[in-house]
């Protein structure tokens, strides 16, 4: 039987030897852990948590964002040295699979959490992001090896648009427990553990095809498997045989020989650079945007999450169409469009007086959310060495996690110096899109993927 014109473009996106129900297992990830950040970070389980398990106490706000910073700084150290790890062994899928286990079981452990239950709500989170930005590391590198390099930009897009509906569908589902038990007159203490419950087995379910047709095609790599020993067993996963000094140290020295080997590739280097200021930007969005809409705004709880629902449905349609005009203008052009855009955006929330500049802020933000998250990804694809991938990839999750802590801290800051002044928070935020825009420029993608070539040769 002849392939469907859309079967064959497909296929024509595709390195030889990929099937597209890999692609499709692989985007289904991405589907899968969506779920996690929507409901658990973002719209559901961090008012639980200050409200609920810290008591609406004076420092429940800050324990929450410094539970999140403990563990975007565990990700920082530690993704370089097992990135490196699954270079060398050869072993992404394996470590997918440990990754995807720990934030399923975490994720589902906070269904414990009640009233007062601090600090098993600390752990699991802490658990549980880690685990969840190991895998999103680990599946982003998989994407040089499935698409060809000019179709780079529309298959990452392809990731991230079924990563949205996958945190729509969650979050729906959870809003329809929600619903109902308030309906019947349950507090939170009963349906946030339900919606706990209802994330990790849609992660779950949704996570089984990429294990069953994924393949791993990244061969052992003999020359790095001693220089991610000390970090790989200082986290559990089995070293090489070498075996440096387990610990922090080694951790450090992984990262720094991570960070030195860029070296070679300045343009990779500049985009580190470039992600940590912009996502610093993205991240005020993801995790303040709420609270903006808030104290700024005036929203209520059901306005907030129709708010989320609308970013997701505008970020799966930037990322999926964006995909192809990143392909066709080149991945620079495309980012440099969506920074732009993020400038656009906070002023227009800045201005914002009525709801209805509000929410054309949001579905702006939602565009250029899922577009630059796919162009950062396709970007890192297109740059970094293809024996390195694992390695390389966690770099840009060193960057993403530290810009998780930059921003929203600056964020903070500004708000706590100025008693209150999130209007000037949001305007300060568009400073990191600026830089980042100012940094990208210095980006030779011509240069960075033929020094890439070079070294495959």
């Amino acid at each position: 039987m002849n392939s469907t014109p859309t079967s064959s473009r497909l296929r024509g996106a595709l390195n030889p030897g990929v099937r597209p129900r890999e692609v499709l297992a692989w985007s289904l990830y991405d589907f899968a852990n969506s779920g996690y950040t929507t409901v658990v970070l973002t719209a559901v389980f961090n008012a639980y948590f200050v409200g609920v398990v810290a008591g609406n106490a004076s420092w429940a706000t800050l324990a929450w964002t410094g539970t999140l910073s403990v563990s975007y700084l565990i990700v920082m150290l530690a993704m370089p040295g097992l990135g490196a790890w699954a270079d060398a062994r050869g072993a992404k899928k394996r470590l997918l699979a440990v990754s995807s286990i720990g934030c399923i079981a975490a994720t589902a452990s906070l269904a414990l959490v009640g009233p007062g239950g601090l600090w098993l709500a600390v752990v699991a989170v802490i658990v549980s992001n880690v685990c969840f930005s190991i895998g999103e590391s680990i599946i982003a590198a998989f994407l040089p090896e499935l698409a060809r390099p000019e179709a780079l930009g529309r298959v990452s897009g392809w990731g991230w648009s079924f990563g949205y509906f996958g945190g729509m569908l969650t979050l729906g589902l959870s809003l329809l427990v929600v619903t109902r038990s308030q309906a019947a007159g349950e507090t939170a203490t009963h349906f946030v553990p339900m919606t706990m419950l209802l994330t990790a087995g849609v992660f779950a379910l949704a996570a089984v095809p990429v294990f069953v047709f994924l393949k791993e095609r990244s061969a052992p790599q003999q020359g790095v498997a001693t220089s991610a020993a000390a970090t790989a067993g200082a986290l559990g996963v089995p070293p090489s045989a070498a075996g440096k000094s387990l610990g922090f140290m080694g951790v450090m020295r992984q990262l720094g020989a991570s960070w030195r080997a860029t070296k070679a590739f300045p343009d990779f280097r500049n985009l580190l650079i470039c992600g940590v200021f912009y996502q610093a930007g993205i991240a005020v969005v993801i995790t303040l945007a709420a609270v903006y809409a808030e104290q700024v705004m005036k929203f209520q709880q059901a306005q907030i999450m129709m708010l989320v629902f609308l970013v997701n449905i505008t970020a799966a349609a930037g990322a999926f169409s964006f995909g192809f005009v990143q392909d066709r203008i080149g991945h620079r052009a495309a980012l440099g469009a969506t920074l732009f855009g993020w400038i656009a955006m906070v002023l227009t929330a800045y201005f914002a007086q009525t709801d209805g500049g509000f929410w054309a802020a949001a579905a702006l933000a939602g565009l250029c959310m899922g577009s630059s998250q796919s162009a950062g990804r396709a970007m890192t694809g297109a740059l970094a060495p293809a024996t390195r991938l694992g390695e390389f990839f966690a770099l840009w999750t060193f960057a993403t996690r530290l810009a998780a802590i930059i921003g929203p801290l600056t964020y903070g800051m500004v708000t706590w110096v100025t008693d209150g002044n999130h209007r000037l928070g949001i305007l300060i935020t568009g400073v990191f899109f600026v830089i980042g825009l100012l940094v990208l420029t210095r980006i030779d993608m011509r240069r960075g993927e033929a020094l890439r070539a070079s070294q495959a040769a």
